[in-house]
């Protein structure tokens, strides 16, 4: 009987639970499926087997059975309160998206009506107030709304009352519309303590890792890891693109760019630092964040100095890096490197007109050179020569043979007499003027 006791414990758990006892206690203990199916008919009559035992106790035995094993098999630990912000940030998501389905079917509805209400109203919430209190549009003039609207604003609704292009609804329109408005006011306060409640949440918790990048963005790191544990297991890195897993996986299959932040974009460092920085800010913010979040899930300390300290470290790198403070490597590093003053350097060009003309350019033709002939002896050369050869052309005319060869003067020069002939046909001499003997000078020197 003891024996059989011993192995009860055995029975109603699992093999190696029962190795475990065997081992301790060095007694067999069996497990196989006729024990199971005899340790379920011990359950279902366990009233009767213990006397003494009220029904009342048992029920209670038993329901604390079962939350024990379920939390153990759960893994569920009431230290674990982590829980509560991946549940309240994925609530606080479904709230917004609701909440701007609700709110752009209330304007599309409401704006039949009176669609002149929207472009004067635009802040959402006070919309669905206005429509709460003014139900049809003739009542504009009769309603108050300066506890929703400022004056200027009010006073320009009751006038677009008045004139209003919209159609005429049902009182029972109205209803519906109102009643949808009633949904809209009432998320929009619960989604406002639930917001409230987070942040508490998060500065409990992770206060650290609320400091570096916020309560919306921690939460939500928080919740797409799982838990703290989880996400303080996680590389820099890889909090940097956390929530980017798509496209991360996109850029390595098409061997592209891969992403340089996730979810830590929205965080605001991340924000307010420009473009073509924001790739460096991520970079610096996953890797102090990572620290926060290990000391926050790890550490026994629950102040936030380190968080503080690191923020304002990242503070500092990106003034430096919106001023462009270059500064010197060596040294103390305080002094700024100096650049050389700026100095605008341009050659003014000309235009070249030769490339106007698609006419092939012609050669210039040389100028002939004029021989100035000085009065005196040449004059008297040149006289000279041609009475001779006068001479010798009334030699030829009287039949008197010309000698076979001659020289090239003598040619030349009885071109010239040819030339003399035909202006003065008589074959006396003549004087001859300064310019005559200038121009047969000149073409002189161009035969020769």
């Amino acid at each position: 009987m003891s024996s059989w006791l011993l192995r009860m414990p055995n029975l109603g758990a699992s093999s190696k639970y029962g190795s475990s006892n065997s081992d301790k206690l060095n007694l067999s203990c069996i497990h196989n499926a006729t024990v199971a199916e005899l340790m379920r008919g011990i359950r279902t009559q366990m009233n009767g087997l213990i006397a003494g035992l009220p029904p009342r106790e048992i029920s209670a035995m038993s329901l604390g059975l079962a939350h024990s094993l379920s939390r153990y098999k759960l893994k569920f630990s009431p230290d674990k309160v982590d829980t509560m912000i991946v549940q309240a940030i994925s609530l606080l998501d479904d709230l917004d998206k609701e909440l701007n389905n609700y709110i752009m079917r209330c304007r599309e509805w409401y704006g039949w009506h009176f669609p002149e209400l929207g472009k004067a109203v635009t802040d959402n919430l006070a919309y669905c107030k206005c429509v709460q209190k003014l139900g049809n549009r003739t009542n504009t003039a009769t309603t108050d709304l300066s506890d929703i609207l400022p004056e200027e604003v009010e006073s320009a609704v009751k006038v677009a009352a008045e004139i209003s292009m919209g159609t005429e609804v049902s009182d029972e329109d109205i209803e519906h519309i109102i009643h949808l408005c009633d949904q809209v006011v009432q998320i929009s306060e619960y989604r406002t303590q639930l917001y409230d409640y987070l942040k508490n949440r998060m500065m409990a918790i992770a206060p650290n890792l609320t400091v570096m990048v916020g309560e919306l963005v921690g939460a939500r790191l928080i919740a797409h890891a799982g838990s703290l544990l989880n996400l303080a297991k996680h590389p820099a890195s890889t909090v940097q693109i956390l929530g980017a897993e798509k496209a991360l996986f996109r850029a390595l299959k098409t061997r592209r760019d891969t992403p340089k932040y996730g979810l830590i974009y929205h965080a605001s460092l991340v924000g307010q630092t420009a473009p073509k920085n924001k790739g460096k800010i991520s970079r610096m913010l996953a890797a102090k964040t990572s620290l926060a979040i290990r000391y926050d899930a790890l550490g026994e300390d629950t102040n936030v100095e380190m968080g503080v300290e690191n923020r304002a470290k990242l503070e500092v790198r990106i003034r430096n890096l919106e001023e462009k403070g270059m500064r010197k490597i060596s040294g103390t590093g305080k002094a700024r490197a100096r650049t050389d003053k700026y100095q605008h350097k341009s050659e003014v060009k000309t235009y070249d007109p030769s490339g106007d003309s698609t006419l092939p350019s012609m050669p210039k033709k040389r100028k002939i050179e004029e021989v100035e002939v000085d009065d005196g002896e040449d004059q008297e050369e040149i006289r000279s020569e041609k009475k001779a050869v006068l001479s010798e052309f009334v030699k030829t005319e009287e039949g008197e043979q010309p000698p076979k060869k001659k020289k090239k003067k003598e040619k030349k020069q009885e071109v010239m007499v040819k030339e003399e002939e035909e202006e003065e046909p008589s074959t006396s001499f003549v004087t001859e003027t300064p310019e005559k003997k200038k121009k047969k000078k000149k073409k002189k020197v161009m035969d020769e």
